[in-house]
């Protein structure tokens, strides 16, 4: 890898990082507790995983947060 190709992905890997800490954010859950977050980004995965039903209606909530930022 060139330099220029490793500090595009350097970014790229930041700038995910960054949108991923905004949905905690916008979750509500700031100043939760790390190991609590991580509870629950592990049980979510694996119902929604186990489960179509869960996983659409997951979905949905977080469809309809998205949807309520332009309101």
């Amino acid at each position: 890898m060139t330099r220029t190709s490793v500090t595009e992905a350097r970014k790229k890997d930041t700038r995910e990082k960054i949108e991923l800490g905004g949905l905690i954010v916008k979750a509500g859950l700031r100043f939760e507790k790390r190991a609590l977050l991580l509870g629950f980004l592990i049980d979510g995965a694996s119902r929604a995983n186990a489960d179509a039903a869960e996983r659409d209606r997951l979905l949905a909530i977080g469809a309809e947060a998205f949807g309520n930022e332009n309101r």
